[in-house]
């Protein structure tokens, strides 16, 4: 998983100081939202004669050109996410075509790596999850067989370095990661059920008490270990999936309800801390656009498996916020659920991750506008040039940007608001270095020339700048900050305006 690295680089580890946000109640989507997802993502990225999925919607070599005929097929890790993204559409659909294509992407898979090779233990490791998963539905021995032989090459670079875990690559032992060992422990869990073999289930549970151990805090799922052992804080939204679909298969093999309030502590941590005013924040392209996609599934596991059904409208209200912004002809969904998808090519994982949503996720029947709770972290917003720290106490969610005092540096918050006219923004913020100014431009146009953010004081010190009268329409609203003067430090917008989200439903 080559560009894990890059994305960290936008993402923030913090304390805990935000409350839990209230649940939202349920939203609505259909199953024909489902169909028509699944049909869409095919038709573009599918190609039968070769079974295997193009790496991107033009069907042409872009970056992340890692896959088969030098990137136009796509790479190693993101073949096994489309295949489980196949098995969930024929686990909803029990369709004889989407039966097949299950054999087709594995055929596909085998003529293009025949011999399974890959320095990355992740990557070997997703399609051994895969494949315990496709024994799981279609009993087919080979599926089996295969995924027990990859665990087995994987479980060969376990040691006791960092009192246990499996290293991330093979060539080179310089990092133990969440990415390598959770999925890990979730395939040993699925092979003790497949086969009944006890030593699965004691490596599952070792692999768990180690990522609990060192790579966990509270709920709050961290990156990996590195060099003489330093813990590096990085938030990403699979991790806590993979950690949550973890202990939930762990508690369902041995019944401990440690095991599901393990999983209930990174739900709540990740549903509160890793979103955008309550939908799941955007985390980039490449790798990152599909990361969500793990997320959901653990999270889904939780409500349809173990009856944590207090997930459940958090998922509604995010698989009908992605499908109401993919706004293409071709019905794809963007890396980013709170904004319009764009129109230029898409990456099949990212497209993938809000198709797999639909696939799972119980719809309720309806689809329409999903306003959002009117909180806004700038960290889970979008920077160019800004920042990330946590070191400053008093910062709400994960952390704030910082940094912010050169030209070309910006922010944009993508909100979806519940009724069009005058909203009031009241941005949180910290001007250690005396008063600064931001401009400000709603949906393109200007609103604020010069916004006053006047001194506190120090970094330490916070405060709140309010812009009211601010015109949003209904739905979607783009809210951009440009540099003006100053150094500033912003932790958070808080979006009000003339109706309130709970009078709407949302």
């Amino acid at each position: 998983m080559r560009s894990r690295l890059a994305a960290a680089c936008v993402l923030l580890s913090a304390a805990l100081v935000q409350p839990v946000l209230p649940a939202q109640a349920a939203v609505r989507h259909v199953p024909a939202d489902a169909d028509a997802a699944m049909r869409a993502f095919v038709a573009t990225f599918w190609d039968p004669a070769k079974k295997y999925f193009y790496t991107n919607s033009d069907r042409r070599i872009h970056e992340h050109a890692h896959g088969p005929e030098n990137g136009l097929y796509t790479d190693f890790w993101w073949e096994a996410q489309l295949w489980e993204l196949v098995m969930d559409a024929y686990e909803r659909t029990r369709s004889a075509e989407y039966r097949r294509m299950i054999d087709d992407v594995y055929a596909g898979f085998v003529a293009a790596y025949p011999e399974w090779e890959n320095d990355f233990n992740d990557d070997l490791g997703w399609w051994a999850l895969a494949g315990a998963r496709a024994y799981e539905i279609t009993r087919d021995a080979r599926y089996l067989n295969r995924s027990r032989e990859l665990f087995d090459r994987i479980w060969a670079f376990h040691d006791s370095t960092y009192g246990g875990g499996i290293w991330w690559r093979r060539s080179v032992r310089d990092q133990k990661n969440v990415a390598t060992n959770a999925p890990a422990a979730l395939t040993a869990t699925k092979l003790y059920a497949a086969t009944g073999e006890a030593s699965y289930l004691e490596r599952a549970r070792g692999l768990f008490a180690w990522i609990k151990a060192n790579l966990q805090e509270n709920g709050h799922v961290y990156d990996h270990l590195e060099g003489s052992g330093t813990l590096v804080k990085w938030d990403f939204s699979y991790n806590f999936g993979t950690y949550i679909s973890a202990a939930a298969a762990l508690h369902k093999a041995t019944g401990a309800a440690s095991y599901l309030a393990d999983a209930r502590a990174a739900a709540d941590w990740v549903t509160t801390y890793l979103t955008n005013g309550g939908t799941v924040m955007q985390e980039g392209v490449n790798d990152g656009g599909g990361f969500k996609a793990r997320l959901i599934r653990g999270l889904n596991t939780l409500v349809k498996e173990h009856g944590q059904r207090r997930y459940l409208p958090f998922l509604q209200r995010n698989a009908t916020q992605a499908w109401q912004h993919r706004r293409r002809p071709d019905n794809l969904v963007g890396p980013d659920w709170s904004a319009p998808a764009p129109s230029t090519y898409l990456q099949s994982l990212t497209a993938a991750a809000a198709v797999s949503t639909l696939q799972i996720v119980q719809p309720d029947g309806n689809a329409g506008l999903q306003p959002e709770n009117g909180v806004y972290e700038a960290e889970n917003a979008v920077p160019v040039g800004i920042g990330g720290e946590s070191s400053q106490p008093g910062h709400s969610g994960r952390g704030y940007l910082a940094g912010w005092n050169s030209s070309g540096q910006t922010l944009t918050f993508h909100v979806n608001v519940a009724s069009a006219g005058a909203h009031k923004l009241t941005f949180r913020y910290a001007a250690g270095a005396g008063d600064a100014t931001r401009r400000v431009l709603v949906n393109g146009a200007q609103v604020a020339a010069g916004q006053p953010f006047p001194s506190t004081g120090g970094w330490g010190t916070w405060s709140t700048a309010v812009l009211d009268g601010v015109t949003l329409a209904r739905g979607y609203n783009m809210i951009r900050l440009e540099m003006g003067s100053n150094f500033l430090n912003l932790d958070r917008l808080d979006l009000s305006g003339p109706v309130s989200c709970a009078s709407q439903g949302c």
